[in-house]
């Protein structure tokens, strides 16, 4: 019962943030949505159990929620949050929703926030779309001299751009599925104790077993509430070609893999050079930078600023109004 709170917060991330992945490629009309919905369920679950467990440690890390009580309360906010600006259609971010939870808790029950642990957070909310963007920018430019100096009928260029769309729609699932898992289950870790599970050689951990419950919660949310989002992030932010678009989603899954990669960190760390931070980084945050990466490449005239506007103010208002509804839950005994 008390995982409900998860379970919504998945179905919430995945009506949000999971179809990001495929927004643009939709909003360019290459990839029906039903396509979208089942090839970024698939690989958001892979990714979810493969490689979901360097941002839950992080998590953990800004605050141990003990019970299962108070780990319900904080997703079940962070849940209300992000559906409340899905329902106005906003990409806001889970992860930040999840982390003003979590201080709020912090603050109700007298815990301390790891100042350390939260820097580094707040670090990576300001370099995801800027990092992005960068991301973005020279992919773009290499597209265009691609497309300028390569003589390829019509249709089959269109027929490249489908299954390039398509392929990088599923790096970026499993990318958003190992980098986003945490949000949706991470704060149960500590108080939910599941027995390992032995198959095939393989060894499906209790922590595992979390990640992939959530993921189906993630993927429900894809199919039945996606829809109003995708808009928004496909069309009225900014105007997408195919090509733009094929860009954009790949500059987004790079942001999302360097930030859930324990390997990548380890090689970066290896070479003498600080080792990236494995946080849960908003999807929508790397989308919407991207996009606007494209945007500035065109010179910035096709950029809808009132609705960039409109999305800044839902960064911003996520983890607050997330943190007062923890606070509130509590306040009244529940």
């Amino acid at each position: 019962m008390y995982l409900i709170g998860g379970l919504f917060l998945g179905w919430s991330l995945g009506a949000n943030d999971a179809a990001n992945v495929f927004g643009t490629a939709v909003g360019s009309r290459m990839v029906r949505f039903r396509t979208a919905a089942i090839m970024c369920s698939l690989f958001m679950i892979f990714g979810a159990v493969v490689q979901g467990s360097g941002g839950a440690e992080t998590l953990n890390s800004l605050g141990s929620v003990g019970s299962l009580r108070d780990a319900f309360i904080v997703t079940i906010s962070a849940a209300i949050t992000v559906f409340g600006m899905s329902y106005f259609g906003l990409p806001v971010s889970t992860s930040q929703a999840v982390v003003g939870a979590i201080i709020g808790w912090n603050l109700f029950a007298g815990m301390p926030t790891d100042a350390i642990v939260l820097k580094k957070i707040l670090l990576t909310w300001i370099l995801c779309p800027f990092l992005a963007a960068m991301f973005a920018i020279p992919l773009f430019a290499l597209m265009k001299i691609y497309v300028k100096y390569t003589s390829i009928h019509l249709l089959k260029q269109d027929a490249i751009l489908r299954w390039g769309l398509l392929a990088i729609g599923a790096f970026g699932s499993f990318s958003l599925g190992a980098n986003n898992i945490a949000n949706v289950m991470g704060v149960f870790i500590p108080s939910v104790a599941l027995q390992d599970i032995g198959f095939a050689g393989l060894t499906f951990s209790g922590a595992k077993q979390l990640f992939f419950i959530g993921a189906l919660a993630i993927a429900a949310g894809v199919f039945t509430f996606s829809a109003r989002t995708m808009k928004t992030v496909g069309g009225k932010l900014f105007k997408l070609s195919p090509e733009s678009a094929l860009i954009v989603v790949l500059a987004h899954s790079l942001v999302l893999f360097v930030f859930s990669s324990s390997w990548l960190s380890a090689f970066v760390s290896g070479l003498g050079l600080p080792s990236i931070p494995l946080v849960p980084v908003s999807s929508s945050q790397a989308i919407v930078g991207a996009i606007i990466g494209i945007g500035l490449m065109r010179g910035g005239y096709g950029i809808n600023y009132k609705v960039l506007g409109e999305i800044s103010i839902g960064w911003v208002a996520t983890p607050v109004a997330s943190a007062l509804l923890v606070l509130g839950m509590l306040s009244v005994g529940l």
